[in-house]
């Protein structure tokens, strides 16, 4: 495809409906430089609420609704005290994330803390967005989703993007499914309904969102990571997987222990070696790092983080049974995730050592990462429960790791000293993934406006390559050789 010489005007006239936890309108990534008048046929609203006004809409952000069961009280009674939730703005961040990686402005030198810094901006930056807030701290209800899109269908967008993925107790049935059936209707009137794929793999079965007329996507790592370094006492160094601003360096150590070593009276090992609520006693963790494993999911890393955090711990190091972790963001709290084969070095050296003692350095960036793409292990897999004759998810895009655009940072723990706070931050999911499609999808419609839904789809599915090592093409024997797990990469 040649677009060297296209013109921000050329993709302008594309508007993509953004489902999710609403936008923060102030972020950058969201200026209207350089984009003309909004398009005659849009019929869409700019909606106020709680601290959001019409003029927060402009040239990119031209539409923004919410839904709330007090939205009319909001509008015809001034004098109601609103709360957050009666609003387009974001509270989350879900939404503003989201939105940047389909539609974001370019902005020169943004970073998270000083990682991953570049430039930013999303697959179709001169798209128009508007958003439809769905979705609240509290979560998402399937008459709201239905409502949305039907608003976004009359409002007039192009492309809907929608990452939220429903319970499986919908995926048996699409009549029961609000986002099959509000899809349906958009398929209808030639607008594609680009949504995540779901973050429950790896298991069989697990994807949602897999009606076929729906454009599904999973999630792949891309070549690059964030690591910190842990330094034993021994001299020996490990890398983990981390996104962590701690301010420890090479000059100090600090005691070690391993999770069952520090456990509470009449805690089971098992419980203490997960480092579950409660397992673990104070007084023999405060001033410590602990390590503990992970290995009950139920369990997630940020519990994880809060038990040895609350057991005035110095730092924790996690040991995955998974060797492809997922950077976890720890603010200042200094952590690492190393795998397994790393754990049992660790462990030995504290259990063979009197006074076994390490330390943790800040994450760092890790480029030019391999093996790149590969599916993230979180990635949902098919078939759908429905139509398992269906192949899904249909697509795989990045979705591990992405800095995007944030809502401001307001948690203490979360800036590190001396750095302002930060508008981006970076997130994983196949909700990160979703809109890396839509705005691919959005890029091609710039160029071709006749073309239907099943076009655009069709082109993203057959000229999608895998590329991986040196840039040639993914050797596919050599890849199911080392990650065997990773064979159903080829059900997409």
């Amino acid at each position: 495809m040649q677009y060297k010489h296209k013109q921000p005007s050329m993709s302008s006239d594309v508007i993509i409906g953004m489902i999710d936890t609403g936008i923060w309108p102030e972020s950058p990534s969201f200026n209207d430089d350089g984009i003309g008048e909004i398009p005659s046929r849009w019929k869409g609203a700019c909606m106020e609420g709680y601290d959001f006004k019409k003029s927060n809409c402009n040239r990119k952000l031209i539409g923004a609704r919410y839904y709330d069961s007090i939205q009319r009280t909001y509008n015809n009674n001034k004098t109601h005290v609103a709360k957050p939730d009666d609003s387009p703005r974001d509270f989350d961040g879900h939404g503003t994330h989201t939105t940047s990686i389909a539609a974001g402005a370019k902005v020169a030198n943004v970073s998270y803390h000083d990682l991953a810094g570049g430039t930013a901006r999303g697959g179709s930056p001169s798209s128009r967005v508007a958003i439809y807030k769905a979705c609240t701290l509290d979560g998402c209800s399937g008459s709201t989703i239905l409502k949305a899109i039907d608003d976004a269908i009359k409002d007039g967008v192009d492309i809907i993007s929608i990452s939220i993925g429903m319970s499986s107790l919908f995926q048996s049935d699409y009549l029961n499914d609000p986002i099959a059936i509000g899809s349906f209707h958009a398929q209808q009137m030639d607008i594609m309904v680009v949504c995540s794929g779901g973050n429950d793999g790896p298991d069989l079965y697990t994807i949602v969102n897999s009606a076929p007329w729906i454009f599904t996507v999973a999630a792949s790592n891309i070549d690059r990571d964030f690591q910190s370094t842990v330094l034993l006492g021994n001299g020996k160094t490990f890398q983990g997987s981390a996104i962590s601003f701690s301010n420890f360096n090479q000059s100090r150590n600090y005691p070690l222990a391993f999770g069952e070593d520090v456990a509470a009276k009449f805690t089971p090992i098992s419980e203490a070696r997960n480092c579950y609520p409660g397992s673990l006693d104070t007084q023999k963790v405060a001033g410590k790092i602990v390590v503990c494993t992970y290995n009950d999911l139920n369990i997630p890393r940020q519990i994880k983080k809060l038990v040895v955090e609350d057991a005035r711990a110095k730092g924790l190091i996690l040991v995955s049974e998974d060797e492809t972790v997922v950077p976890f963001d720890s603010g200042t709290f200094p952590f690492a995730e190393v795998g397994n084969l790393s754990g049992l070095q660790i462990i030995k050296y504290i259990n063979g050592t009197k006074k076994p003692t390490a330390t943790i350095l800040p994450a760092r960036d890790v480029p030019r990462y391999r093996p790149a793409p590969t599916v993230a292990y979180f990635s949902s897999r098919g078939p759908g429960q429905y139509t398992g004759n269906i192949l899904k998810p249909d697509i795989m895009a990045p979705g591990v790791a992405i800095l995007a655009a944030m809502i401001p940072e307001k948690e203490a723990g979360s800036v590190p000293v001396g750095n302002k706070p930060s508008g981006y931050a970076i997130k994983s999911g196949t909700s990160m993934a979703c809109p890396h499609v839509t705005g691919a999808a959005a890029f091609i419609k710039s160029f071709h406006r006749g073309w239907s839904t099943s076009m655009i789809k069709s082109a993203l599915m057959t000229t999608g390559t895998l590329y991986c090592f040196s840039g040639r093409g993914l050797n596919m024997l050599l890849i199911v050789q080392i990650f065997p797990f990773m064979l159903l990469l080829f059900n997409i």
